[in-house]
Parts: C-alpha cells; structure tokens; sequence
C-alpha cells in the first residue's frame, strides 16, 4: 500500500467515525430554532430590519460554549444531565430543578403543537386533523423506532429548514448592506431594539436543549477517543442554527421591514410574505414553521422523558420498550397527549402558556447553566476533561452575560 492510500483510507476511517458520532448536537442545536424562536426571528426582521443581524455571531459563541459542554459531561460520564444532578447535589434540588423543567416543557410542547396546527391550516388543513395526526407520528417513530431509524429521522426533518434559505435568496435583498450591518452595527439604546436582542439569545438557547443533548450522547454511546467528532457535532449544530436564523431575518427584513409591516408570529410572516413575495416563498415559509414545531415536538417530550427517568433512576432509552423503561416512554407518551390534546380545546390561551414558557425557561436557564460549571469543573466527575483555565474564563463570562440577559428578560416581560 503506497503513503497516498495510506492517508486516503485514514481520511476515510475519520469520515466514517464522523458520520457515526454525528446527531446529537446537530438535531438539538435545531430544535431550538423551534416555533417560538421563528417568529422571533421573523418579528426581529420585520421590525429591524437587518439590524440585528451582527447579534447572530454572538449568538453563534454563546451556543456552541454551552452545547460544548454538555456533549463533554454527556461522553466522558456516560451520565445524563440529570444523572449528575442527583448524585452531586441531591434530591431537593433535583425536584425543584425537574419541576421548572417538566412545567417548561409542557408549556412549550403545547406551543410546538400550536406551531403545527397554524402552519397546517395556512396549507388549508385543519387543527382537528393535522394535530392528532401529527402527534401520533411523533409517538410512533419514537416508540417503535430505535435510536439510529429516530436520529436519523431527525436529522432529515433538521435539513426541511433549508426552506428558510430558499425564502432568503428569493427575497433578493441587498447583500453589500447586509453585510455592512453584520461587520458594522447601528446599535439603537431604545427599548424595542434592546427588548428583540435579548429575546433572541433566550429563545436561542434553552434548557431543554442542554438535557437533550447529553442524554442523547449518552443514549447513542460515544466514546471519549470519538469526542473531537462530537465536538464537530456540536459546532455544525451551532452554526446550522443561526445560520437557519439569519436567512429567516434577512427573508423578513428584506420583505416586511421595507413595507412596514409589522408581525406578531411566525404564522403572520408567512401570510404577509404572500401579497409582497408571492405563494412560493409564503409556502416555503409556513413549510419551514410547520418543520420546527415537528422537530421540537419530538425533542422536547424526549428531552422531559430523558431528564425525568435519569433523575429519579429509572431505566432510559429509545432502543427501550415499554417493558424495560414504563416510566420513559409513559413521560414520553403523556407529553405528547397533554401538548396536543390542549391544542384542540376550544378557546386555548395559547398566548398565555407561550408567554409563561418563555418566563419559566427564563428562570430555569440561569440555574441550569450554573450547574452544568459546577459539575463541569469537577475532578472527581470529569477527571482530566475539566474546563482549563481560558474556558473557565470565557464560559462564566458567557453564562454571566446569558443571564444578565434573561434576567433582564424577564423583569421587561412583566413590565410591559
């Protein structure tokens, strides 16, 4: 074997231990972009304009340090989120940590189904079918489906949001000025500007996201000498989600802000992107919508199942049946049931239980994210993979930073 097959069969062993490894960070980094975060972002360029599009590069730091590392606590424990939780800080803090976090996910759960329900009946399809319809594949694929066929599927649904960047080109916007905005910001010190730059970091990174994630590095078995992959993981998962945000922003900005049209919802773009942009962009919108309720509304009841059954000690897994793990795929199955059936209730105040999600991820992330650098930096968990010194010093800055920002988010959510 001559030096140059030699390197072209390691390069093809690294490629193929890539795609093995790859999933976790990818599918969760995603489901933050779910129905919550698209109408932020299409409220963000309808209102802004492409003036808060330099925020995304922030955004993009802030994400990968803190998916980082949960897929580093997730590969060199073996241990879920809630796992460590339990043994490190004990069951008082536990409960009070998976109450935030169940009631979180309920309420957005209910959200993602709305999200469904809204984006389907723009198509001209009813609530009343699309939903349960809709949640019953959403229980299906988990509950029959073992982890590679479920990863796999979402890694397909993750690439529906493409649709966005369709959306972004076809709006033709100037990109000499967009890039201008990016490179050379305008920073307004008015409430409204600084009000839509906090709400899109708290939309963007979310608790669920973080139990997701290691659970599911955990749930797939990667191992320490595979961790540089799912770090690749993590990074793409990062980038693919801002980037999806950026071209929502500039389809937005470049339709709506000039017409001074001003939205309140994701549904709401899609319906006036028809009269300025035509069907095709309205359509590949409210498709994109419809792909981010559906991808959240398996990742959320997953995330809830997996931190529940991990932090009171029961057996955990998709390649689990109901036999072997009852309470995962019961938490997992009420999830789903709960956050459609509300959907269907005549005159659900969807708009308060969004509202109330938005103020209890609000409270929980904070928590969260202190917790995930206590354990973190934990020898005896974490051994020789500790944070060093430089990445002690740039995550608390960020975890300082994330939470002045929701802090300051939820002190304007309950004044205004």
């Amino acid at each position: 074997m001559t030096f140059i097959e030699r390197i072209k069969n390691i390069r093809h062993a690294r490629f193929i231990a890539l795609l093995s490894v790859i999933g976790p960070g990818f599918i969760a980094g995603n489901a933050g972009n779910d129905a919550g975060g698209i109408a932020t972002y299409s409220i963000v360029g309808a209102r802004e304009g492409y003036g808060l599009l330099w925020a995304l590069v922030l955004i993009t730091f802030a994400l990968a340090v803190i998916q980082e590392m949960s897929a580093r606590m997730g590969v060199v424990t073996g241990k879920g989120f809630g796992d460590l939780v339990r043994e490190e800080f004990g069951v008082k803090v536990t409960f009070a940590v998976m109450a935030l976090f169940v009631f979180a996910n309920l309420t957005v759960t209910i959200a993602e189904f709305a999200g469904i329900a809204a984006s389907m009946e723009l198509f001209g399809l009813n609530k009343y079918i699309s939903v349960p319809v809709s949640a019953f594949v959403v229980w299906l694929v988990v509950v029959k489906g073992n982890f590679r066929q479920v990863e796999r599927f979402l890694i397909a649904i993750s690439l529906v949001y493409l649709t966005y960047v369709f959306s972004g080109f076809m709006a033709n916007p100037p990109w000499p000025d967009v890039a201008r905005q990016i490179v050379t910001p305008h920073i307004r010190l008015d409430r409204d500007y600084f009000l839509l730059f906090i709400t899109m970091v708290g939309t963007t990174i979310t608790p669920y996201m973080q139990f997701y994630l290691q659970s599911a590095v955990v749930d797939k078995g990667v191992r320490i000498d595979e961790y540089r992959f799912a770090k690749f993981d993590v990074y793409a998962g990062s980038f693919m989600t801002v980037f999806i945000a950026f071209f929502i922003i500039l389809a937005t900005g470049t339709i709506l802000h000039p017409a001074g049209v001003v939205v309140d919802s994701a549904e709401d773009a899609a319906r006036a992107l028809e009269p300025l942009a035509g069907n095709f962009a309205s359509h590949l919108f409210a498709l994109g919508l419809l792909n981010a309720s559906f991808l959240a509304a398996f990742v959320l009841p997953l995330a809830t199942a997996y931190g529940l059954s991990e932090a009171f000690g029961w057996e955990s897994g998709i390649n689990k049946t109901f036999r072997d793990a009852p309470q995962f795929l019961g938490f997992y199955t009420a999830f789903i049931v709960i956050g459609a059936g509300v959907i269907l209730l005549p005159g659900a105040p969807l708009i308060r239980i969004m509202f109330l999600s938005q103020t209890i991820n609000g409270i929980l992330l904070p928590i969260v994210l202190i917790i995930m650098l206590k354990l973190v930096n934990n020898a005896a968990i974490m051994g020789e993979y500790v944070n060093s010194r430089r990445m002690n010093m740039i995550t608390w800055v960020t975890v300082f930073i994330l939470i002045l920002l929701t802090v300051m988010l939820l002190v304007t959510s309950f004044i205004l």
